[in-house]
């Protein structure tokens, strides 16, 4: 269960892709400063473990998969049902089935990433317009990544997924606004089960590039979700927030 756990907040948020790693650690942050919190994530076993490390009485989690339209009205339907509102949308879920150059990617190994990293999270935030946000106002988060703002090697079809998100927060911001803010937050490598490919083996060499010294933690990707879905933010919309340890400063002269 999270430690100092704030008060109840009254608001209640939905955060995809968290049984662990990023969507977890921004899960944690907000029941940490007293919302209550829907996870999702494939696998049940997992997701049941990380809402009673979250704590029962503020956390609940539905399984199944992000891109699935079924899945989606349930989870909306289920948050509505439990808590009656969903101020916040975290669009965490993702994926990169393939690394590979793009001259021999498949075409439908392409959609499918499409399908999970994008129109799930276009999807969600429908539905939570719909059923909440469009009335009563909130935030849309969507994790995105630096790889959908520079070239990446090996992981094309992953950043043009992430280049469509970052510009689906743009328009859903415009089309949104003024009731609901959405926000991107492109984190450099993070240690996590799914990234683990690019650091494991050669940590200190994979952080050898980073101003700060270090890889990114999911807490670091955590504070700063909490900080744009907060009213410290409430003049901030149609950004993304570059999380990257300073990586970018190496692009200079």
């Amino acid at each position: 269960m999270t430690q100092q756990q704030a008060p109840d907040s009254g608001k209640v948020a939905l955060v995809t892709g968290a049984s662990r790693g990023i969507g977890y650690a921004i899960a944690e942050a907000l029941v940490a400063r007293g919302d209550r919190v829907c996870v999702t994530g494939r696998n049940e076993d997992t997701l049941k473990e990380a809402v009673e490390r979250l704590g029962a009485d503020r956390a609940m989690g539905i399984a199944g998969k992000a891109h699935d339209p079924a899945h989606q009205a349930a989870v909306v339907e289920g948050v509505m049902g439990a808590y009656g509102r969903i101020d916040h949308l975290v669009n965490n879920a993702g994926t990169n089935p393939v690394f590979a150059p793009l001259a021999d990617l498949d075409l439908a190994v392409a959609a499918k990433t499409y399908e999970t990293n994008v129109l799930s999270a276009l999807g969600l935030a429908q539905k939570t317009w719909h059923a909440w946000q469009k009335d009563h106002g909130g935030t849309i988060l969507n994790i995105a990544s630096i790889a959908g703002i520079g070239a990446s090697p090996f992981m094309g079809t992953y950043g043009m997924s992430k280049a469509a998100m970052i510009n689906l927060t743009m328009q859903l911001a415009h089309e949104f606004a003024p009731v609901v803010r959405v926000n991107a937050i492109a984190p450099a490598v993070v240690k996590t089960k799914f990234a683990r490919m690019l650091y494991e083996g050669r940590e200190e060499e994979a952080a050898a590039g980073y101003p700060m010294g270090r890889l990114g933690a999911p807490e670091d990707v955590g504070g700063a979700a909490a900080f744009l879905s907060s009213d410290a933010a409430g003049w901030i919309t149609g950004q993304t927030l570059v999380v990257d340890g300073g990586l970018f400063l190496n692009a200079g002269v």
